[in-house]
């Protein structure tokens, strides 16, 4: 069964076709978990007749019913004329503690305030005292009676969001999903298309679900603009809020100075800073602020004044980076960023999670979602509800962290891997490799934060850490690295090796005498490496070469046969001849297209003193053999780069700024 019908036969009605609500947005303002409400209320099934009248029904409500701010006067008149009128706003309540004695609401876009609510109401819905807003469907009436104070009047309120969840039908339906086919159901409920991502990709997106699925979360994200950092924060779920980075202060966020108000942090599940950057000649960070948020990010408590509160929501800092990777990590750290009140090492050292935001790519619209995926308020609501669990026990008896970890880097560990899991396996029915590959990922966010430590402040550099964990059930030490850590270091190797080829006068890579078996592993997004790298030392001196690969099938792999043909060519003296055998395969419908360029590859690499054979065969292993006593196993073959995109890529000339698909390489000495 094709993912879709899984989906909408599992899910239906609670899940909606994500290019609709592009379709019924347009220009308004309105964020994605209104708009799927509504489509969820009237389009939620795969039939394209009741699809199209429903997509008419919600571009009429929210022609009829959404206040803009340019028509409010337009809406008032139509509340006053009917008597009443049904709204969609957001709606900002506070206690008149001092002439009425009443609560009163704002609507943001209505622009009337001062407008008496029910106690009952507010009681209903608390989060209406948040400061935040909550964007509501409201029935607002109209008093034309003589002498009155305020003629508006809230007749019905009701939050625009999922009345009630099953979670335990959810958790059950999970197991009705392969690993990969939830990985991609996630996806399309965020609104992107999982096609357009590898799953390294994939794990960065869904972690900025983390803070919504985790209490007390401490998530950062630095990258470069345009990448979606603040779109889960601002558009996904109402149980978060995102305000700008500079707009917060103590009283907004924590408790008013007198302490009758609770802020953010109590009526919010995830509490996002927006824009968390230094401006230039920026106003200066209240240092007062940094350390009330800085208990609280370790102790889910502040105070103000004689009282302490507990609260338990999650903290979001998301911002703009100033310079690229390498700079950074030459001239400075990782956090240059951030407004300087907040580089310190105490307060970063609350960060759960780091997540690499210039890995990200600029979201375009090729890479956003028109497939089915859940209604995100159905999702957020049952995010929540996973709140209340904790799944870091998940690890207990299968992995052990190193000794010299600190009780917060573990505690940082645990409970992102009990994030990802609730997202990625609610069942808690997960395999081994698979744990460890979210584990691994989750170590790295917070080896980044480390990392950083190290060098903003000194008092760290006095007790060093060692990020690695051993599996109990093998014995094996596994140490995880930052990818921007791998990458820096092979471009540094590029250019010596670059350097010591133009000062020798020759291309070829200096020869390595040491060569001993061992095992290579790729990470999706790992740049810095080619096929000279990973093979032309094992290649030296071979004048018999053999390539099983069945998957050298479309055009873009003939040309990385093309490279690795140059690469060997490179390898050798000019006098000396390659013969290279590749055994290959393709479907019978394309074998002869398959034959055809081999046939014109032969040709194309005689030139380069390679004499190429080819069988085709059809056979599972990838590896290469040579002459000279090495075996190379092969995951993927030599498909382990993604495709380059655009018409001008640097990529497209140098095999080390591409990107790489992850995979594992082996080195036999036969």
């Amino acid at each position: 069964m094709a993912l879709k019908e899984k989906i909408v036969k599992y899910f239906e009605g609670k899940v909606v076709r994500k290019d609709l609500t592009a379709l019924v947005k347009g220009n308004n303002p309105v964020p994605v978990y209104v708009l799927e409400y509504l489509l969820g209320q009237n389009c939620a099934i795969d039939d394209e007749e009741i699809i199209q009248a429903g997509i008419e029904k919600v571009r009429s409500v929210i022609r009829d019913n959404y206040v803009h701010r340019s028509d409010a006067e337009i809406v008032k008149a139509k509340i006053r004329n009917a008597g009443s009128y049904k709204i969609i706003d957001k709606i900002n309540v506070s206690l008149n503690d001092k002439s009425a004695n009443m609560y009163e609401a704002d609507f943001a876009n209505l622009g009337i305030r001062k407008v008496p609510i029910s106690d009952k109401m507010v009681l209903d819905n608390p989060k209406l005292l948040s400061g935040g807003g909550v964007w509501s469907i409201v029935t607002l009436a109209y008093s034309h009676e003589d002498d009155i104070n305020m003629r508006w009047i809230i007749a019905e309120l009701k939050p625009i969001q999922v009345s009630n969840v099953n979670l335990s039908e959810y958790i059950e339906l999970r197991k009705e999903f392969t690993s990969e086919e939830w990985l991609d159901l996630l996806m399309h409920s965020i609104g992107l298309d999982p096609e357009s991502f590898n799953k390294r990709d994939k794990f960065i997106q869904l972690s900025r679900l983390i803070p919504h699925v985790e209490n007390n979360y401490n998530f950062i994200e630095l990258g470069p603009k345009g990448t979606g950092k603040s779109h889960i924060f601002s558009e996904l779920s109402p149980h978060g809020v995102l305000v700008s980075g500079g707009d917060v202060s103590k009283a907004r966020l924590f408790v008013s100075n007198n302490g009758d108000k609770i802020g953010l942090v109590g009526f919010w599940d995830v509490v996002a800073l927006d824009e968390f950057e230094q401006e230039k000649g920026g106003k200066r960070t209240d240092g007062d602020l940094v350390k009330i948020m800085q208990n609280y990010m370790a102790n889910q408590s502040f105070n103000r004044g004689k009282e302490t509160y507990q609260a338990t929501a999650s903290m979001a800092f998301v911002g703009n980076t100033k310079h690229n990777v390498p700079y950074m990590l030459k001239n400075s750290h990782l956090f240059e960023s951030i407004p300087d009140g907040y580089v310190k090492g105490a307060f970063l050292d609350r960060m759960h999670m780091y997540i690499p935001g210039w890995e990200v790519r600029i979201l375009k619209t090729s890479v956003f979602s028109k497939e089915y995926g859940f209604i995100v308020d159905y999702l957020a609501e049952l995010l929540r509800e996973l709140r209340k669990f904790d799944f870091s026990s998940i690890l207990d008896g299968k992995i052990t962290l190193d000794g010299s970890l600190t009780t917060r880097d573990k505690t940082a560990i645990r409970k992102s891997v009990s994030g990802m899991v609730k997202l990625l396996y609610p069942d808690q029915v997960i395999a081994d490799d698979e744990l460890l590959e979210i584990l691994d990922f989750c170590i790295e966010g917070r080896k980044r934060v480390k990392d950083q430590l190290y060098i903003i402040d000194e008092t760290f550099k006095s007790e060093p850490v060692e990020f690695k964990y051993t599996i109990r059930g093998t014995g094996k030490e596994v140490s995880p690295e930052t990818l921007e850590n791998l990458n820096y270091r092979a471009a540094i190797q590029v250019k010596e090796d670059t350097e010591s080829d133009e000062t020798e006068n020759r291309t070829v890579s200096k020869p390595v005498f040491d060569l001993k078996p061992h095992q290579t592993i790729l990470k999706d997004n790992q740049t810095g490496i080619s096929y000279k790298k990973l093979f032309g030392d094992y290649l030296k001196g071979a004048n018999n070469i053999s390539i099983q690969d069945p998957y050298i099938r479309m055009p873009y792999q003939f040309k990385n046969l093309l490279e690795f043909c140059m690469m060997l060519g490179n390898n050798k003296a000019l006098e000396d001849e390659v013969n290279l055998e590749i055994v290959s395969w393709n479907d019978d419908v394309y074998l002869n297209d398959s034959i055809s360029y081999f046939e014109e590859l032969q040709e194309s690499v005689a030139d380069l003193g390679i004499s190429l054979t080819y069988r085709m065969e059809n056979h599972h292993d990838r590896f290469i053999t040579a002459d000279n006593g090495w075996k190379i196993t092969l995951g993927r073959g030599l498909d382990i780069f993604e495709k380059t995109e655009g018409r001008f890529n640097v990529a497209d000339m140098d095999q080390t700024k591409r990107k790489c698909k992850s995979c594992e390489m082996t080195y036999f000495k036969l």
